[in-house]
């Protein structure tokens, strides 16, 4: 056995899984910052829109270049002798999360078998190495080059770091997952929060009479997200098999605990479960919801108040420039505000599904949703922000606890084992999700506008069909009960897949290369959850200083 182990420790790389099984007494809370360190960097893709102003004056700097109207999308992607619009540039954002989902759904088997470690640094280099690419793009003004590196390379990047940590985690946190996965994934929602600002600053001070300063920009954001990135894949560390945290004993199969089960299903089994498909539809239809109404809400809410916003008793079609200038900075703010409750209900309400259960937890979700976009054109047309507001507060709050929630909802159901491949190809919804909620709400504002309906009740439709959608997720979630026994690994199937996983009964099985780094050290964690908690905070009070010109 001890032949066998070095033989295949002598093939195994820095990288390998076998090399970041933790020595006994490894704080676990050294993980969560790692994850996060991925996360808030990965995360600027909400936030690449900041970019795009710049880019469709990058040649005419003041004013835009315009094509000509001969000049179709196409030929966008090569010409450098005009400015990109910004509809062209949007395309890169689509990419993202099409290239996220397909990634994550197509490598996340790779993924559990190869651990954290190499997935992150993977994820860096593609990440990273994207902007890098993005920045060539825009220096020879060649918006292919945008699309294959931050789009394509980028998202695989994406897709990568997404799911890097979700295995793990819930390892690491058997008796909180949906906590432990809500703190990962609430990183994805603050990155915007913190790469925005940043790279408006930098923006700022590499602009030039005859340079808008994206270039150079986008070269200092990738060398600082590597350091970052590679520096949360080298943490991460895996724990022993059946490792637990002291005191904690599984769940015995109770009615309470009857969603949560002790077996493990196959990755490569759950396209042909009915529970994956439910489950997916249950993700689709929130994010869907959420999503349709993130992309609106700054024109939803100048649109619906008008003038009211800033005093003024005047509908939205009626205002000059400087009012519509005044009341677009409001709607800043509010966007702001709805940026904090999405990342904050990431990490809220993955933590109380920890003692709902996620099933009920998806529950209120759709009732409650479905009660708050209703309520919607009501407080609309009564004038009152203070509900309207709150309705999308509380709204986005469940939009990002969805995405916190299922990583934990789908170990419940389909074990630990490959949860992070699960969780991979359940991403899939995301990318379908990410098209059809956009459409509904924008396809539905032009019909009710060709209808001739004034600008603050166009609308009103949309948020019942958002309803409904809510409806069909309700319907999936209730629908979901324990998979059959059927469909887990028998204790031999389970043992092959451990072996292809790399798992060791303890570190000790796989060398003492990093014992040096498995420290029960307080200093250790504290500036751990500096690294990633100063910049979160910084992005927290940028983002405040918007929501206050809301509130004023």
């Amino acid at each position: 056995m001890t032949t066998e182990v070095n033989s295949e420790l002598a093939n195994d790389s820095f990288l390998s899984k076998q090399r970041i099984i933790a020595q006994p007494g490894f704080n676990r809370w050294l993980v969560p910052p790692a994850a996060l360190a991925i996360h808030l960097c990965i995360g600027m893709a909400y936030g690449f829109s900041v970019f795009w102003l710049p880019l469709s004056k990058a040649l005419g700097i003041k004013e835009a270049i315009k094509c000509g109207p001969d000049v179709g999308f196409f030929q966008e992607l090569f010409i450098s002798s005009c400015d990109w619009k910004i509809s062209t540039l949007g395309w890169m954002y689509t990419l993202f999360f099409v290239l996220l989902g397909s990634s994550a759904a197509l490598w996340g088997g790779w993924l559990e078998r190869v651990g954290p470690r190499k997935a992150g640094v993977v994820s860096a280099i593609c990440w990273c190495g994207g902007m890098l690419i993005s920045a060539l793009g825009v220096a020879n003004h060649q918006f292919w080059l945008m699309l294959l590196g931050s789009g394509v390379i980028g998202g695989i990047g994406l897709g990568l770091g997404y799911i890097s940590p979700v295995s793990t985690l819930i390892k690491w946190f058997p008796d909180r997952r949906g906590m432990a996965t809500g703190m990962a994934i609430m990183g994805f929602g603050g990155g915007a929060m913190i790469g925005s600002p940043m790279a408006a600053e930098l923006m700022k001070l590499f602009a030039t009479d005859t340079d808008v300063g994206v270039t150079q920009t986008f070269i200092v954001m990738a060398l600082i997200y590597f350091v970052f990135m590679m520096g949360g894949a080298l943490s991460y560390r895996v724990p022993a098999t059946g490792w637990k945290p002291e005191g904690w004993t599984p769940p015995v199969n109770q009615a309470a605990n009857a969603m949560i089960t002790q077996g493990h299903v196959h990755v490569s089994k759950v396209w042909g479960i009915p529970q994956f498909w439910l489950v997916w539809m249950v993700l689709c239809m929130n994010v869907s919801a959420g999503i349709g109404v993130i992309g609106m809400s700054s024109p939803m809410l100048q649109e619906v108040f008008g003038g009211n916003l800033i005093g003024v008793d005047a509908k939205f079609v009626d205002l000059d420039k400087a009012q519509l200038t005044a009341i677009a900075g409001v709607a800043a703010g509010f966007t702001a505000l709805l940026s904090l409750f999405n990342i904050g209900g990431r990490f809220v309400w993955a933590s109380f599904s920890d003692k709902l259960g996620r099933k009920m937890t998806y529950v209120v979700f759709f009732v409650l949703g479905g009660i708050l976009y209703a309520s919607i054109p009501a407080s609309a047309g009564a004038g009152s922000k203070l509900l309207f507001v709150a309705a999308f507060c509380i709204i986005l709050s469940m939009y990002g606890g969805g995405f916190a929630t299922v990583p934990a909802y789908l170990a419940d159901l389909f074990g630990t084992q490959m949860v992070g491949a699960i969780h991979g190809r359940l991403l899939t919804a995301w990318a379908t999700a990410g098209i059809l909620g956009p459409v509904v709400v924008n396809y539905m504002r032009d019909y009710q506008l060709g209808l001739g309906l004034p600008r603050e009740q166009v609308y009103n439709q949309t948020m019942y069909i958002l309803v409904g959608m809510l409806v069909i997720g309700l319907i999936c979630n209730l629908l979901i009960k324990p998979v059959d026994q059927k469909f887990f690994m028998t204790a031999e199937e389970l043992a092959v897949e451990k072996k292809l996983a790399h798992e060791r009964a303890s570190a000790a099985d796989a060398g003492s290369s990093n014992a040096a780094f498995h420290q029960n050290n307080p200093v250790l964690v504290w500036l751990a959850w500096g690294a990633v908690g100063i910049p979160l905070a910084w992005g927290i009070y940028r983002t405040a200083l918007s929501v206050a010109k809301f509130f004023n």
